[in-house]
């Protein structure tokens, strides 16, 4: 009998697996990735959820069937839960079941500050601080060019670019379009009054490599697999729309290969590749030792033009989309099969630790 895998999802996700509407995750995959490992998923959502007992969807014999179901013991999270009473039931339901990446919003400038703890993995972190105008007015005095972030923001939303372009002037790039040229105590003032009472951080800019004229950086999916280590299962490149300051796919950037992006430059594909793999490891392994039931992450890496790396963020959630979009349909695929893998390590009993009597 196939051990059943707890897959949950969004409500509004959960709710659209019949008509086969599930926003950015594509069911399909967990249905081909559970049927290989000999699992039976059971798509949950937290508003049909009890103490032990889940309402879903299993998906056998090529359709999903509602089922009441025993809540499995293991659980891949993958909704996004940021009321007050989702985070009940999601703690209610950890009582009982082992939910890999539980948590999966994380505040970007707590991020920065537990990497800068690493000397090691400093090198690789741009200058960043908690915003405050006195924050604001120093970096501004430091650098030729900041990024003023939303804290828990995704998809580029909220973000601000700013770069000196003479003494006592800055130019304010907002959105889409041309940027606004203005003076020191203008930039000061707009930034305090966009920013409000809402929690934001200040970011160096860095000089990212770029592709036809325009700046790129680089989605790297690092998962847990099998074994339960972290590897990396795959690089895809994301690079800004004309007039835009963010690279987000949802912002209108374009993915594109990154052996492709890496030779437009100029840049040693392989060698570039390894550092990015190898710096991408070792932000995931110290991640994952200081954030409880971490599995399944996307770091968003810089590459400047002479190929040194940058950490730019970490997504608790990566909606993975770029891999398809770049036609790296294999590796789409990997990404929804090595959560399932780990997942399947976890259901395994724990090999007995005492010592065998003397024969």
């Amino acid at each position: 009998m196939k051990q059943m895998v707890g897959i949950l999802l969004d409500n509004k996700t959960y709710a659209g697996i019949t008509r086969k509407r599930s926003d950015y995750e594509h069911i399909g995959l967990y249905n081909k990735a559970t049927n290989q490992l000999g699992l039976k998923p059971l798509y949950m959502s937290l508003n049909h959820t009890g103490k032990r007992i889940a309402s879903g969807y299993t998906y056998s014999a090529g359709r999903f069937q509602k089922v009441r179901h025993k809540i499995p013991k293991v659980i891949h999270n993958r909704a996004m839960t940021l009321t007050s009473q989702g985070k009940k039931r999601l703690e209610q339901l950890a009582k009982t079941s082992t939910i890999f990446n539980r948590t999966n919003r994380f505040d970007k400038y707590r991020i920065y500050r537990l990497l800068y703890r690493n000397p090691s993995l400093r090198t690789y972190l741009p200058k960043t601080v908690h915003y405050s105008k006195s924050n604001l007015v120093k970096a501004m005095g430091a650098y030729s060019g900041l990024f003023i972030k939303p804290s828990s923001g995704s998809v580029g939303d909220g973000i601000i670019k700013i770069s000196k372009i003479s003494k006592g002037n800055w130019y304010i790039f907002q959105k889409k379009g041309k940027p606004t040229k203005n003076t020191f105590r203008q930039t000061v003032k707009f930034i305090e009054r966009y920013v409000g009472t809402r929690i934001y951080h200040i970011q160096e800019t860095i000089q990212l490599s770029t592709y036809k004229g325009r700046p790129y950086d680089l989605r790297v999916s690092v998962q847990r697999g099998r074994t339960g280590t972290w590897q990396v299962t795959g690089i895809v490149g994301k690079v800004a729309a004309v007039g835009r300051h963010v690279t987000n796919v949802a912002k209108g950037g374009k993915v594109r290969r990154y052996e492709e992006l890496f030779q437009s430059g100029g840049l040693p594909v392989e060698t570039v590749k390894n550092e990015v793999h190898r710096v991408s490891l070792e932000i995931a392994n110290y991640l994952g030792k200081h954030l409880p039931h971490l599995a399944d992450i996307g770091l968003d890496m810089g590459v400047d033009p002479d190929g040194a790396i940058k950490f730019i963020e970490m997504n608790g959630r990566d909606q993975r989309i770029s891999f398809k979009k770049a036609g790296m349909h294999a590796t789409f695929y990997k990404t929804y099969l090595n959560p399932l893998q780990y997942a399947s390590s976890l259901m395994k009993p724990k090999k007995s630790l005492r010592p065998r009597p003397n024969s």
